[in-house]
């Protein structure tokens, strides 16, 4: 080190203290330290100088005295330790030195014996403590000491304790979960509950500016928190009532930007948290607080979007996001029919929503058409993702709005949401096998599908789809929820098979069951979109390699599916859009073909079970089977359409009607029909039945001898089969 860098008072200081013989004369020489170190000669050379020439041993020492000479009390010795080191936690190569990092716990001891009663020399040492902690803060390896010191729970609790300058422990927790998001916190929702209930009870009672800051703090503690780990716990804690009466407290004010911002950035990670159910928590007025939140979101959405540009909209990208999330969750809840509104109150919400849509729909057209659009800031992408996220959400209830500068704008739409999805799937790639893997990017096309399924049944949006290649995309999409819905157990290593022969059977874990439930219902919406392209362009699923490769994926996968309860609504989709692509298709199929066997196996299993005769209840009743029952409102539709598309199939490829002789399927429909009473089949599933037997009996010379063998005469007579009757012994 120079030393013409270090001015020559300071020079002569590093002087003494190398002198010094004993602890004592180092002790005096240090009080000419705490008047160096905050003079303007003490660079950063020279503070680096004087902290060498002291050593931290000494320091640490100072701060754990008790034996002391009589007429110097220990508190003065913390105190000087403590006001040097404030001074050099300045320098980031001091604050994250090895032996500053090593002392953290004794900063923590300090601060947990604080006492608001203590006397003003204490709360002085308190009050350098923190100063050091939250300098060591600034600092990646100083976040990283603390976090692995503790210093979460230790603070939480202190904060609990309520003891002196506890805004201080709550601005380093803070810090720390900001630095590692959900890491920060353990897997005790304890040290979250206590923290987070003692903050609530401030936020509900303090009516201070103090009131805003805590929103803040409250917004990054649940963004960051465990939810796996909270969210089972949170049944019975009274914080998420004191956060509900805060923000309600603050938004029924008459209050500025500076209030209402923190606010509506709070009420949206708490929607988000605990589901829009949160804000009907008033028992005599459940809706006021929902559509007052609704409303505001709005009315905020459309000041800030309303004639800007995609820049000005931007640079309040964070509120706005916030209040996306409060509509996107609030159009997805009025979607369920549970909120009972009257005729004015939908009016209000409706006018609202569609002038923010509007304002969203104005900049996100703006910035398709800009130079900008293709070379956005990750940040900006974000935001122009989650402006299409929202939109899609509203798209999917308002089947008709915003024509036709939809399409317009759809192809960049469909671009920015392939990106989501290809970084979606590239982190799950990455992080493949751990449970502890952090949350992903979000994925904006999975969003997008619901909306998707209504724009598939419109000619130019449909226009739109193939010109931008987009049934490629959700091609991928399909192949990459599949692998996520169809689980299967790790593989075993060859060395360890023997020892693990006798364990249980791995399950998925409960976040792995939560996100195979979500491919599942993605898989739906994005059959239901094939579907839908392929009975409105044939011509293009005829002869499309894609629908070619689609069909093949169908008929090679569907069969691998375990038959249970959860994958039902899944199979059944994945098995009709085979049955509308094989039609489509049947000049190209081949009879040696063993995929197309197994597909149309498991295909005559889904229609088989739906209806079955319960012997243990009515005997004579043709009932939904147990199974199907809880589905029912979702599959009712597919299954009938299954059975009229599996006739239409028989007719084009008549050699697919074995299967359905040597399953047992045509005698087995003859044969629980003959149990039913006469006069009480439903007259769909009578025509449905009797429709796919007629089309077996044409097409499979064997058919008619199988079905008279199962008594069908009686079948036919009981039930007025009246077409199946002439197929089978004429007129």
């Amino acid at each position: 080190m120079a030393d013409s860098a270090i001015a020559e008072p300071i020079k002569k200081c590093v002087a003494i203290l190398g002198a010094a013989k004993s602890d004592t004369e180092k002790f005096a020489a240090l009080f000419m330290v705490t008047k160096l170190v905050k003079g303007k000669d003490c660079t950063d050379v020279a503070k680096k100088a004087l902290f060498d020439s002291i050593g931290f041993k000494f320091l640490k020492k100072l701060m754990l005295a008790d034996s002391v000479p009589d007429d110097c009390p220990p508190i003065v010795y913390k105190s000087v330790a403590l006001s040097i080191l404030t001074s050099f936690c300045e320098l980031e190569s001091l604050a994250t030195n090895p032996d500053m990092l090593n002392n953290i716990p004794v900063f923590f001891s300090i601060i947990e014996s604080a006492d608001d009663e203590d006397d003003n020399d204490n709360l002085i040492v308190v009050t350098e403590s923190y100063k050091c902690l939250q300098a060591i803060a600034q600092f990646e390896p100083g976040q990283k000491a603390l976090l692995d010191s503790g210093a979460i729970p230790k603070l939480a609790q202190v904060y609990a304790n309520k003891s002196f300058q506890t805004d201080e422990a709550l601005r380093i927790i803070v810090t720390l979960c900001s630095k590692f998001g959900p890491q920060a916190w353990g897997t005790d929702p304890k040290v979250f509950n206590s923290l987070v209930t003692r903050i609530g009870l401030d936020f509900e009672t303090d009516h201070s500016e103090r009131k805003f800051d805590l929103c803040s703090i409250l917004a990054t503690l649940l963004f960051t928190c465990r939810r796996d780990v909270i969210l089972p716990t949170v049944e019975g804690e009274i914080w998420p009532e004191s956060i509900y009466k805060g923000l309600n407290d603050i938004l029924k004010s008459k209050i500025g930007k500076n209030q209402r911002d923190p606010a509506l950035k709070l009420a949206a990670q708490a929607v988000e948290f605990l589901g829009i159910e949160w804000t009907l928590n008033d028992e005599e007025k459940p809706k006021q607080f929902y559509l007052l939140l609704l409303q505001l979101a709005a009315i905020e959405v459309r000041m800030q979007m309303d004639n800007k540009s995609f820049n000005q909209a931007a640079a309040q990208a964070d509120l706005i996001t916030a209040c996306f999330v409060i509509l996107e969750l609030s159009v997805n809840y009025m979607a369920t029919d549970q909120l009972d509104l009257e005729q004015k109150e939908k009016q209000q919400v409706y006018t609202a929503l569609k002038g923010a849509f509007s304002g969203v729909m104005s900049v996100l057209t703006k910035l398709s058409s800009s130079e900008a659009r293709n070379s956005l800031s990750p940040k900006d992408k974000s935001f122009a993702a989650a402006m299409v996220r929202v939109l899609s959400a509203w798209l999917c209830q308002e089947t008709t709005a915003m024509r036709p500068g939809l399409y317009q704008v759809l192809p960049y739409m469909f671009q920015l949401a392939n990106s989501t999805f290809q970084e979606s799937r590239q982190h799950r790639l990455e992080h493949k096998g751990n449970p502890d893997a952090p949350e992903g990017p979000a994925d904006v096309l999975r969003v997008m599908l619901p909306a998707l399924c209504h724009l598939a049944v419109e000619d130019k949006a449909r226009q739109v789809l193939f010109k931008t290649k987009q049934d490629e995309a959700l091609y991928e999409c399909l192949v990459f929820h599949f692998s996520i819905a169809h689980w299967k157990r790790p593989p075993v290593p060859r060395a360890e098979r023997l020892k693990r022969l006798n364990e249980p059977e791995p399950k998925p874990s409960p976040r792995q069951q939560e996100e195979m439930k979500d491919s599942r219902a993605a898989i739906v919406s994005l059959c239901n979109i094939f579907m839908n392209l392929t009975v409105l362009e044939a011509k293009i699923a005829e002869d499309s390699l894609l629908f070619s490769n689609l069909l093949k994926f169908i008929f090679e996968n569907l069969p691998e599916l375990k038959d249970t309860p959860d994958n039902l609504v899944m199979h059944g989709h994945l098995a009709v859009l085979g049955l509308l692509m094989l039609k489509q298709q049947a000049k190209k199929v081949k009879k040696n073909d063993f995929s197309i066997c197994r597909y149309i196996q498991a295909t005559i299993r889904f229609l088989w079970d739906a209806y079955i005769v319960d012997e243990s209840n009515d005997p004579t009743a043709l009932v939904v089977s147990i199974t199907y029952k809880e589905h029912w409102m979702e599959i009712q539709e597919l299954w009938f359409l299954g059975m009229q598309t599996m006739s239409g199939v028989i007719t084009q490829i008549p050699w697919i009607s074995e299967f359905a002789l040597e399953s047992g399927w045509a005698e087995g429909i003859v044969e629980t029909l003959k149990k039913v009473k006469i006069g009480t089949l439903p007259g769909n599933v009578k025509s449905a039945f009797e429709d796919l037997l007629c089309q077996l009996a044409e097409a499979n010379p064997d058919v008619p001898a199988k079905l008279k063998k199962a008594d069908a005469l009686r079948v036919c007579r009981n039930h007025r089969l009246m077409e199946l009757g002439k197929k089978l012994f004429g007129d």
